[in-house]
């Protein structure tokens, strides 16, 4: 999939609901967790069971010694980075208590953010028997770019890390793309067995972000990355749809017009050179007169390829009575009696 990192606009989708084991993956999961309910100043004591590399299936270890203290922010970068699975057991517990309650709190995080395809089993993603989707990954990545800790940590190349002995770790970032893709941002690889070669990758050029998630591949995923991110670099463009607050003409209604504008601004990617069409719909069964700022309708924004936008549609001004006709107003007063009378009769009598 590759997707809008800002708004989340869908650019290309193959398979994108297809349930598969995600590997490592998972962890964008677990630092979103992390970073949410913890200081990253935090220290974290490590666990006999956390640094106990006979409770995981992986070579991927920080080396984690029971009764380390180390900071959440260094574990942090030992997850994202070196993808270290006792990192992972670690923090979880220092925020749950036990892993098999930092997972339950994993699942219903998922669930809060509409992740409808996605189900988690471990906080590290090894044991495979947890799945997601390209679609829900992207909604997953997306929520965890929105802290700045986490968008900090997976465009890192290398940290050291203090370690026990004096010596500290250095842990190198496994995504391929901050070396070889201008501008990449980051964010997560994972494999195993299972899942295959998984990578969810991001990068920025001329004020676009954008964010592509390749899963299932039997050898390297980068270039698959790198190719989805080129083609949505290339082919699309940002345009503002609608400005809040532009005019847009007047809606009838109830027979009167009246004057309307954009409730919302919008912008959104769109292929280069490709046409846009606006129109605005009313709203039906609106009374007369409406409130000013009321919707009364949306601006729908669309390519030939299908609906990009539906922008609210708000009164900005009610227009007053008619003015009165010309002579005194008794005149017109009687002249309305008369025009009552007639209308009556007429009905009555055909």
């Amino acid at each position: 999939m590759l997707a809008d990192l800002d708004t989340g606009q869908i650019l290309f989708a193959q398979d994108a609901d297809a349930r598969r084991p995600i590997a490592s993956l998972t962890k964008i999961m677990t630092a979103l967790l992390v970073i949410r309910r913890t200081d990253p100043r935090e220290l974290v004591t490590v666990s006999p069971e956390a640094a106990a590399p006979s409770r995981r299936v992986g070579i991927s270890e920080l080396g984690l010694l029971p009764g380390e203290r180390i900071t959440v922010e260094n574990l942090l970068y030992a997850l994202l980075l070196q993808s270290a699975n006792d990192a992972a057991d670690a923090l979880a517990e220092h925020v749950s208590g036990s892993v098999e309650a930092f997972v339950e709190a994993m699942n219903a995080e998922a669930a809060r953010l509409g992740m409808r395809d996605t189900h988690f089993a471990s906080p590290n993603g090894l044991d495979d028997r947890g799945y997601s989707t390209a679609r829900d990954l992207v909604t997953l990545t997306r929520a965890a770019f929105e802290h700045p800790l986490f968008a900090r940590i997976v465009r890192t190349r290398f940290r050291e890390i203090p370690s026990p002995s004096g010596v500290p770790r250095i842990v190198q970032n496994r995504n391929v793309l901050l070396w070889l893709y201008p501008g990449a941002l980051g964010v997560k690889t994972g494999f195993t067995s299972a899942a295959g070669f998984c990578v969810v990758g991001a990068a920025a050029r001329g004020g676009v972000r954008l964010l592509s998630v390749v899963l299932g591949e039997p050898g390297e995923p980068f270039s698959d990355a790198a190719a989805l991110l080129n083609y949505g670099f290339a082919a699309f463009h940002r345009v503002r749809l609608a400005t809040e607050g532009e005019g847009l003409g007047a809606l009838r209604i109830d027979g009167r017009r009246v004057p309307v504008e954009a409730g919302a601004s919008r912008a959104a990617l769109v292929p280069v050179d490709e046409p846009l069409a606006r129109r605005v719909v009313p709203e039906p069964g609106v009374p007369f007169p409406p409130a000013v700022g009321e919707r009364v309708g949306a601006l729908v924004v669309s390519t030939p390829e299908g609906t990009l936008a539906r922008v609210p549609v708000v009164v900005s001004s009610v227009p007053g009575p008619p003015p009165p006709g010309p002579g005194p107003w008794w005149r017109r007063a009687g002249e309305a009696v008369v025009h009552a009378v007639a209308t009556l009769l007429a009905a009555v009598f055909g």
